[in-house]
């Protein structure tokens, strides 16, 4: 018996045929698509419906897809803003140091409603980050983490790993005691979380390995021998449990170097990318890695992932936000049209990086970066249901035509009027279905506060002039 039946939607399929198909029908049963058609067509075979969803001025798209994201960031998104290096710096201190389970499971289920109501399911994201400061040093965390994925309904796979050297690092643990944590505590700490909850196609969750960036003839976080044997304990690990790898922040000459220490294959995501060597572009051709870029991103400030270009040398490429700080968050609405403007900003012709070809680097490109493409990415039978209602009836979708130039270039987050994910339907008329905002937003207040409060940086939480403060303006007054 079909579970639910969407009718009457507009559907981009972003199938091997690239069907847009009008009036259509999609039937779901249990956590997967059955059929995908017009209405006159799906409907009849799908009689009996347990629900019925009525989707007249909706395009149902596939569930977007996040590849490189951030848990902590939802809860320190405004610190130190407008200085990049005090803002990692917050990172830094707060991590560690300021903050307990409690923060990092108010922080998950914040980040999780923020994507629900946004249309985007499955993500990749990394367990801290900042100055590489991941709380893997006890696997209290990331069982937090999972625990609220599993109860939003979304899918993530949460990054874990050694963080940067020097080691051993002062951490406040779960316990609340001050210890000190070394590369290879961090490593046993991911391989538990691995055997925990490495099943995201199953519970959700999948866990992922994390490993900072290095760059060629870089003494300054450690020694080449070092790296090279940290790199090597990271890619043993990775090959025995066959999981992904991802890192954060690559850019010139640093994709080759991780081809030299054995981390780069078909297994790879790399975020950022930008300012890329003619010798990393190769490397990333030859090994089959693939690159989250993220158009929203402060790096993509400082430097270009030549994007289109990656892509015309077949190279994967998938879109991430890089949320939820100090300065974007998880509307992949924006970054898709984000990345369209970036490219052709660059290239100076508004052809470059059509709608289509966004739309797919934010749904069947990233689960082709995920390894997850069987399985997601498109509205196609067989694959599983996440679907994402867009109500076009709004005063910056109308009129209704060209859909895919709509939704790419016009539409946001608030946008999205019902998310099935998995088969089941989370965000329905935009009221979440799984997760109470009132109460998450509650919960999330109280434990940054709570976290900032044991940090000691309040005055950062207050600091209206850093809004007008810069190089030309260093005392940060407002203009008159």
């Amino acid at each position: 018996m079909t579970s639910i039946l969407i009718r009457h939607a507009t559907a981009l399929t972003v199938d091997e045929d690239r069907r847009v198909i009008e009036d259509a029908a999609i039937a779901i049963k249990g956590d997967r698509i059955t059929a995908v058609g017009r209405d006159a067509d799906v409907a009849p075979l799908a009689d009996g419906a347990a629900k019925i969803i009525d989707a007249t001025g909706m395009t149902a798209i596939p569930g977007l897809i996040d590849c490189h994201a951030h848990a902590g960031h939802g809860l320190v998104r405004a610190l130190g803003a407008g200085d990049t290096q005090a803002w990692f710096q917050v990172c830094e201190a707060l991590y560690a140091g300021g903050t307990d389970v409690a923060f990092w499971a108010a922080e998950a289920r914040l980040t999780l409603l923020e994507r629900l109501m946004a249309g985007v399911t499955t993500c990749v994201t990394l367990l801290g980050g900042g100055a590489d400061i991941y709380r893997s040093d006890d696997p209290a965390y990331g069982d937090a983490y999972c625990a609220a994925v599993r109860e939003s309904g979304l899918r993530t796979m949460l990054a874990v790993g050694p963080g940067r050297p020097p080691f051993p690092r002062r951490y406040r643990n779960s316990r609340g005691a001050a210890v000190d944590v070394n590369f290879g505590h961090q490593l046993d700490v991911s391989a538990e979380l691995i055997a925990r909850h490495d099943s995201i196609l199953k519970t959700g969750t999948g866990i992922c390995l994390v490993m900072p960036v290095y760059g060629p003839g870089d003494d300054s976080a450690a020694p080449e021998t070092e790296v090279r044997r940290m790199a090597g304990a990271v890619a043993a690990l990775r090959e025995k449990h066959g999981v992904l790898l991802t890192q954060d922040g690559h850019r010139n000459g640093t994709v080759a170097y991780v081809r030299d220490l054995g981390l780069l294959g078909p297994f790879s995501l790399l975020a950022h990318c930008v300012d890329l060597t003619a010798a990393d572009i190769a490397a990333l051709e030859d090994s089959g890695a693939a690159v989250a870029h993220n158009p929203s991103s402060i790096m993509s400030i400082l430097g270009r992932c030549p994007a289109p270009e990656l892509i015309a040398r077949g190279i994967r490429v998938a879109l991430g936000s890089d949320a939820s700080a100090p300065d974007r968050g998880y509307d992949m609405f924006r970054h898709m049209a984000q990345a369209m403007h970036y490219h052709r900003r660059h290239f100076r012709n508004p052809s470059v990086l059509p709608p289509g070809k966004v739309l797919e680097m934010a749904t069947l490109d990233a689960a082709r970066a995920l390894g997850l493409e069987r399985d997601l990415g498109s509205l196609e039978a067989g694959k599983k249901a996440d679907i994402v209602l867009v109500d076009m009836r709004k005063p910056h979708l109308t009129p209704p035509d060209m859909p895919l130039h709509a939704i790419t270039h016009f539409a946001n987050a608030a946008d999205a009027d019902t998310v099935i994910a998995d088969g089941r339907i989370v965000l329905q008329g935009r009221v979440p279905q799984t997760l109470d905002p009132a109460a998450v937003i509650e919960e999330a207040t109280g434990a940054a506060r709570a976290a900032v409060s044991r940090a000691g940086l309040e005055a950062l939480r207050l600091e209206p002039e850093c809004l007008w403060r810069n190089a030309e303006n260093p005392e940060g007054k407002p203009p008159a």
